[in-house]
Parts: structure tokens; C-alpha cells; sequence
């Protein structure tokens, strides 16, 4: 297995996580969820020797893609979001709303779940989780969850902002997420609490969302009815 390279930095005013993630060998590495401090992300790719080939975007919201602008001013390199993250997106353009960003048409690459891309000799899967918004996705590599505001550390993503689904989100938690092997590492979308990163094995045992074993129960914990 080609050794993995992820680095995980928080930036912006509200504990954003972004990743670098590729190949320790060849120092290729995709930037997960473009946002905030570019110049930032950059002098750290900078230090280490790493070129940033592509970018990918856990979902549309303006937090995890602010950056995707000053991020082309600096690479010309492929932005990979859900296909149907940016169908919905791009209906929202006429509304103006200020919750979701844009993607340029030029740059941005439509991806699936179960669609696999190659970062140098590491290979990363996509696995669409829709729920937080219709094209949320996380991202398995080499046993670890890139989990965007799908997943966090002891926590879920809200369910109530436009395009989200609770039950959606539900399905996306126990039916997919909470099926990974318990050694998987988990890597959210922002620091919430005191713990950056967690294993599937404790938020198996540890998050109360993926400890609801009906529908309801998690309707009830969400606050969302049926």
C-alpha cells in the first residue's frame, strides 16, 4: 500500500478543518474543503515539499469552498464535488443565497459514490452521504474518513438548513458510515469538542446520533418529525 500523507489544519473563524491528503512518496497532495486561509494552506504545502493537484469539496456550503477563488489564482487544478451537490447549487444561484458557494465551470469535475481517484499511487474513494445537504460526500483513503459535516466526533451535521433531509442523514449514518471497519479513523469537518480526529470504533460506542437504533429516535434527538 503506497504510504498515505494527510495532514489536518484548522483555519477561519469558525474551526473548519481542511486536509491535505496524498502521496508521502511522490508529494502529491489534493486540498479537502478549499476555504479561508489559502496563502496559509499553501506556505504549510510550501514547507513540506508538497504540490497541490486537485481540490475536493465535501459540500457546498460557503465554510468549506470560500477559498475555491483565491485557491485557481494560485493552481489551475480540478475542483471534485458531488454531482449532486452542484446540480442543486446551481439552482440556488438565482436566489442569491449566501449559505452555499459556487463552482467555476471550467475547473469543477463531477464525481459519484464509488467513484476512485488517484493521488500519485494513493487511491482515494468517494461515498456520497446526503442528508446535511443533497451531495454531501466523505472520502475513504487508506482506512481513514475525510467525514466533512457529515460525520463528527461525537456529533452529525444539522439536517435543518436548505437541501438538508434527517432521514436522509440517518440513513447516510447508520447505513453506510457506521458500517466501516471499527480501525477506521475519522477525520471531521470542524473542531467541535476536544478531540480533532476519533476512530469509528468510539463513535460507534461514544455518539449518540449513531447510537439511535430507529428512525424516530434519531428524529426525536434532531429535533425533526416525520
Amino acid at each position: 500500500m503506497p504510504d498515505l500523507l494527510l495532514r489536518q489544519i484548522e483555519v477561519g473563524p469558525m474551526a473548519n478543518f481542511v486536509y491535505l491528503v496524498g502521496d508521502a512518496r511522490t508529494r502529491e497532495v489534493f486540498l479537502i474543503d478549499p476555504a479561508w486561509q489559502i496563502d496559509t494552506i499553501f506556505r504549510k504545502a510550501d514547507e513540506e515539499g508538497l504540490k497541490i493537484t486537485g481540490a475536493l469539496v465535501s459540500h457546498g456550503h460557503y465554510d468549506h469552498c470560500n477559498g475555491i477563488e483565491d485557491l485557481l489564482k494560485r493552481a489551475d487544478i480540478p475542483i471534485y464535488v458531488n454531482a449532486e451537490e452542484g446540480d442543486f447549487t446551481r439552482s440556488l444561484d438565482a436566489t442569491g443565497d449566501s449559505l452555499f458557494g459556487s463552482f467555476p465551470a471550467s475547473n469543477t469535475r463531477k464525481v459519484r459514490s464509488g467513484d476512485r481517484l488517484k493521488i500519485g499511487a494513493v487511491e482515494l474513494s468517494i461515498l456520497h452521504t446526503p442528508g446535511h445537504t443533497p451531495g454531501s460526500q466523505c472520502f475513504l483513503v487508506n482506512g481513514n474518513l475525510i467525514s466533512g459535516d457529515t460525520l463528527f466526533v461525537r456529533g452529525c451535521g444539522r439536517s435543518d438548513l436548505p437541501g438538508g433531509d434527517p432521514e436522509k442523514l440517518y440513513e447516510s449514518l447508520t447505513q453506510k458510515l457506521a458500517k466501516l471497519p471499527d480501525d477506521t479513523l475519522v477525520h471531521p469537518g470542524h473542531f467541535y469538542g476536544d478531540l480533532a480526529s476519533s476512530s469509528m470504533r468510539d463513535e460507534k460506542v461514544k455518539n449518540p446520533y449513531l447510537l439511535c437504533s430507529t428512525l424516530n429516535a434519531f428524529l426525536g434527538l434532531v429535533g425533526a418529525s416525520r
